[in-house]
């Protein structure tokens, strides 16, 4: 008889990855990054365990939005006061705050369960060339 085999704790080691996103397009950049975060690029991948790698985003002020999704393209937030839902563009917002288009993005690609916010934390996106984070000698995803 076979049985399933379940990842623990000590079979997984977490990879750093870096992505250029200079002159990628939102939506395919946010896909594979959500599935490296996730681990669905491994073969022990378990829906419920987090066996994901860390993922360091670079040059997030560079992205492409294809269309007229600049313009036509609205984000919604609200200030968790009475009458206090705020919009912006998309053209505006990523003027103002280049990391959070890309943010938004892979946050919607990830499932609504507890493993988000896990998910997420393992998210480092930065606006220019540079990050904090040479000692975990990062290897470049394509």
């Amino acid at each position: 008889m076979q049985k399933t085999y379940m990842p623990k704790k000590s079979d997984l080691t977490p990879k750093w990855y870096i992505v250029d996103a200079t002159d990628k397009v939102l939506g395919h950049l946010a896909t594979k990054i959500a599935n490296v975060l996730r681990g669905k690029n491994k073969p022990i991948f378990a829906p419920h365990v987090d066996c994901g790698d860390f993922v360091i985003i670079i040059n997030a002020d560079k992205v492409k939005l294809t269309g007229s999704k600049p313009e036509k393209k609205i984000y919604y937030w609200h200030s968790g006061f009475k009458g206090g839902i705020k919009s912006a563009s998309a053209k505006k917002l990523f003027i103002e705050k280049p990391r959070k288009i890309l943010e938004e993005a892979v946050k919607s690609m990830l499932p609504n369960n507890k493993l988000k916010k896990v998910f997420m934390k393992k998210l480092k996106i930065y606006a220019g060339e540079k990050h904090p984070h040479e000692a975990q000698q990062p290897i470049t995803l394509t």
